[in-house]
């Protein structure tokens, strides 16, 4: 029997989902899709998750969109020679997930896996991991979001080196840009991540999803709009707030405050 193309981890709060296809670099088969499809998709139904950690098997975290099963020479549960962008929209379904995903890209992410990547809302990086934008070079066009996401996450004109050469961004150029939050050693990658994911988990759920649902609505418009998008949820979450869950949540607040060490 073949092995899953997508392992899936739940435990105290966390799902930790590892793409599985390291023969193949991660690549993005018709069934790793719509695996990942499904797995966003009960993430956001399960009460008992509260954050995702996304992250790859082996030394790649997706090198992108399988081009040999684009290219009819391979199939993994999928149909050779489908048209590329057909089938699951993982990316849809990652922004329709309202609990935060943290990548742990451990490795190669390039294209359509750099497009992974950025569908997440936190990015950790492992020392080993590179990232590329190879659309140009491949000879097709993207229409997951690196266009209009990575210029706005390191800057135009750096986006623009990126895309407009196909070179590779190294883990440390990675964060000095702005594109990761922290770099750290391979073995390390998936206990930070979690340690991060445990700390989103001691904040007031109803909260954290909400506050990303806001940053992101904001972050697709203009800045007064964004303004006005969150007075308006502070109005409405505001009308269920008693002095007393105030009252204890300050008192948490001010707890994790004197032993945080970090």
């Amino acid at each position: 029997m073949a092995d899953p193309v997508l392992l899936i981890d739940r435990r105290e709060g966390i799902a930790t989902l590892t793409l599985n296809r390291p023969q193949a670099m991660n690549a993005l088969s018709q069934a790793l899709r719509q695996a990942l499809v499904d797995a966003f998709t009960q993430v956001a139904a399960d009460d008992g998750t509260g954050v995702v950690v996304l992250t790859g098997n082996g030394r790649a975290f997706s090198a992108g969109l399988d081009l040999k099963e684009l290219g009819g020479e391979t199939r993994d549960g999928g149909t050779p020679g489908a048209a590329i962008g057909s089938g699951a929209d993982v990316i849809a379904a990652m922004a329709a997930c309202d609990r935060p995903i943290i990548g742990a890209v451990n490795g190669f992410a390039v294209t359509g896996g750099f497009e992974l990547a950025l569908a997440c809302d936190v990015l950790i990086a492992s020392t080993a991991a590179r990232f590329a934008d190879t659309h140009a070079r491949v000879g097709i066009l993207p229409g997951w979001g690196l266009s209009q996401k990575l210029s706005r996450a390191i800057g135009i004109y750096r986006a623009k080196e990126l895309s407009l050469t196909g070179n590779y961004l190294s883990a440390e150029q990675a964060e000095a840009w702005g594109l990761v939050s922290r770099v750290v050693e391979p073995d390390l990658l998936v206990p930070t991540a979690h340690a991060l994911a445990r700390d989103m988990l001691s904040c007031v759920p109803a909260v954290m999803r909400g506050y990303k649902r806001v940053i992101d609505a904001g972050f697709a418009t203009t800045f007064a709009d964004g303004l006005r998008l969150e007075t308006e949820a502070n109005r409405e979450h505001a009308r269920g707030l008693t002095p007393e869950a105030i009252a204890a949540r300050r008192r948490g607040v001010q707890d994790r405050g004197r032993t945080q060490t970090r």
